[in-house]
């Protein structure tokens, strides 16, 4: 996460499953680099969150030459952008991590799922095994390895990697800033509390935020996750993934 009094910006790595990825410095270099990029890119104002993160996708691919950038695995993230202006809040979600909004007309879920679209059959095939077992581990190289071939192609979906042109894939648009009370920006890792396991909805989820923040709101994903580490309630492809939330009040 990154971000200034009126900017924030969440990156989820892909996960690798333990394929080669073409590229030495792996991929928390690369969402460290693409989050600082972002937010000098959208330093200017006057800037399209669009423009701002293609910009930052070549600048970082400018940073390591020497990688194999054409290998389908190279080191990628979701992106998920809100920026704060006088009279509007912009906001960017590339794949899923999802940028969610509380206001004048309820709750509001910006998030692209496409990722989700492709590839129901391998997907099954993980599901059906407990985490941390061999034939887990198995299915999830299986599945990622041919999630790498639609990865950022009209037949797939699209997250940031080495092209600039993802960007323009992305989910992006403007609301009133009248209308937002509270926002929040997060990983797949937090929403799947109400997406995936169901334990809370997005007014609780919310509610919770404001209560205790998002170490309160992670604490309870945890607390949840620790009921079902094998994943046999909720099949997933980790006991625990990444979560990061930023919590915005006006």
């Amino acid at each position: 996460m990154a971000g200034t009094p009126t900017l924030v910006v969440v990156l989820d790595g892909l996960s690798t499953a333990g394929l080669n990825t073409g590229c030495r410095h792996g991929v928390p270099w690369y969402v460290a680099h693409l989050g600082s990029q972002i937010v000098s890119a959208l330093s200017a104002p006057d800037r399209s969150l669009a423009d701002g993160l293609s910009y930052a996708i070549e600048r970082v691919t400018e940073l390591h030459p020497g990688c194999d950038l054409d290998n389908p695995g190279t080191p990628s993230a979701t992106v998920a952008i809100l920026r704060e202006s006088p009279e509007s809040l912009d906001y960017l979600v590339l794949a899923d991590s999802p940028v969610v909004f509380d206001g004048t007309a309820g709750i509001s879920v910006i998030t692209d799922l496409r990722v989700d679209e492709v590839l129901p059959d391998l997907k099954a095939e993980v599901e059906q095994y407990e985490t941390h077992t061999d034939q887990h581990r198995k299915a999830l190289q299986k599945l990622v390895s041919a999630q790498r071939q639609v990865r950022n192609t009209p037949e797939g979906y699209w997250v940031a990697a080495t092209l600039p042109e993802a960007a323009e894939h992305a989910l992006s648009g403007t609301v009133p800033r009248v209308d937002v009370s509270t926002a929040a920006v997060m990983s797949d890792g937090v929403s799947r509390l109400v997406t995936e396991y169901r334990m809370a909805t997005w007014s609780e989820l919310f509610s919770t935020l404001r209560a205790g923040g998002p170490c309160e709101l992670i604490n309870t994903v945890r607390k949840v996750e620790t009921t079902d580490p094998s994943g046999r309630r909720w099949p997933r492809y980790k006991s625990e993934d990444d979560a990061t939330v930023a919590f915005c009040q006006w």
